[in-house]
């Protein structure tokens, strides 16, 4: 009988501490999603007739196609093909954010995405 009471603490322990395991981490923030308040401004643009990415702030050339969140496709050559199977080819200053919502770069300066007619520190 004496044990009684160390048995029930350690059974009470061992389910406390499985219960506490099956909880969920909490989530990441996911690339091209809110970040800090904002929007992330990682996207694919045609700039001077050349396919460019901005990610995390930076721009450089984009050497491989991008597959957007809703399974839009964009080609190095500038060629998007749409989830439904339309293509279309980028024109200079358009821009796909990897929601898959093409914008030009006059709507990203209204949205406060870009400022003073720069995206991050590269100028347009």
């Amino acid at each position: 009988m004496k044990k009684l009471p160390y048995i029930l603490a350690a059974l009470l322990f061992a389910g406390l501490t499985d219960a506490q395991a099956q909880t969920t981490p909490a989530a990441k923030p996911m690339a091209g999603h809110m970040q800090k308040g904002k929007m992330s401004k990682d996207c694919c643009m045609m700039k001077d007739g050349k396919m460019m990415m901005m990610k995390g702030g930076k721009m450089m050339p984009m050497t491989a196609d991008m597959t957007m969140a809703d399974g839009t496709t964009c080609m190095t050559d500038g060629t998007c093909k749409m989830k439904d199977g339309t293509t279309m080819k980028m024109k200079d200053g358009q821009c796909m954010m990897m929601s898959g919502k093409m914008e030009s770069m006059d709507e990203m300066k209204k949205s406060g995405m870009m400022k003073d007619g720069k995206m991050g520190k590269m100028k347009m």
